[in-house]
């Protein structure tokens, strides 16, 4: 069952406390005039919006509400903006959840772990920024790009990058039938005429600043260790299922350690959505955007997933 965000819903929420996996989007969820309806309607999200400008020393607020597709399209404003986004959604409505896990998709998973306990408001929006500038600079400085591969089995994508020439990995496991690699801009074309041939639904390279999620962001990684390293990092409130495993984690320093590995590895969000319903877990909110609750349903439509 799907729910929309709406009146009605929220008022039944205000009675029945929903016991849910919340669930944060990542880069590519973003749109113009993003959090201003929120900002209008309620005063804590006036708060927060004033907060993370005052924070990051320019006004994200501003390009969000009037920035155009191709401002919030760049890195070092997509990810805070995402997670501003994100959180602002989730600040608004937490009163109506109990949360029984977290996760989030790419960057997401830093607002896992913000509301999740593991890291303050500031830190978490400060530790996005600086990695969304790392990720920056380290496309300013490869030549590498993206491609979404659908309607093939992971098993032979993985099968076509290892045989191309050239840096190119599994980046993103979104769901069942969806894979997206990542890695050197010659290895990308030619593995998107290679997975036609093999019989792809649809295999197109995307309009992204760089190989994200690939050797090629080693700069960056670097550079979020660093940022990492000099934040407190608390024990998390309920477990969190982390890109790089796939698993429910709840350790602070394997958690940190997950998030570094984050930027050169594989996004693991298939398996990780099989192991959150192998725990058990049956009801799912995704706040602020309606990406993670599409790939949910490809897995099981049985489920209850909610978008706030």
């Amino acid at each position: 069952m799907d729910h929309c965000c709406n009146d009605y819903y929220l008022c039944v929420l205000n009675l029945n406390v929903l016991m849910a996996v919340l669930l944060f989007p990542g880069q590519g969820s973003q749109h113009a005039g993003m959090g201003k309806e929120m900002c209008e309607k309620h005063s804590r999200a006036q708060d927060l919006f004033s907060q993370a400008d005052e924070i990051l020393g320019f006004g994200l607020s501003k390009v969000m509400f009037e920035g155009t597709e191709d401002d919030l399209k760049k890195t070092q404003i997509t990810q805070p903006a995402v997670f501003l986004n994100s959180y602002v959604h989730y600040a608004v409505n937490r009163e109506n959840v109990e949360t029984s896990a977290v996760a989030g998709h790419s960057l997401g998973e830093i607002t896992a772990l913000t509301v999740n306990g593991v890291l303050s408001f500031e830190d978490g929006l400060n530790l996005v920024y600086q990695r969304a500038m790392a990720m920056q600079d380290a496309c300013n400085n490869t030549e590498g790009t993206m491609a979404a591969i659908l309607g093939l089995e992971d098993d032979v994508v993985e099968s076509l990058c290892e045989s191309s020439e050239g840096i190119i990995v599994a980046a993103n496991y979104n769901c069942p039938g969806q894979l997206v690699v990542s890695g050197e801009i010659s290895a990308i074309e030619n593995i998107v005429e290679a997975a036609k041939v093999k019989g792809a639904r649809r295999a197109l390279v995307l309009n992204v600043d760089g190989a994200f999620h690939s050797p090629l962001m080693i700069s960056a990684q670097d550079k979020l260790q660093q940022a990492i390293e000099t934040t407190t990092f608390a024990s998390p409130t309920a477990p969190i299922y982390q890109n790089v495993s796939g698993k429910a984690e709840t350790d602070p320093e394997i958690i940190q350690l997950n998030l570094i590995k984050q930027l050169t590895d594989s996004v693991r969000w298939t398996q990780s959505m099989h192991n959150m319903i192998a725990d058990g877990h049956k009801q799912y909110i995704e706040f602020g955007a309606k990406v993670l609750s599409g790939f949910m349903r490809r897995v099981d439509r049985s489920l209850e997933v909610t978008q706030l």
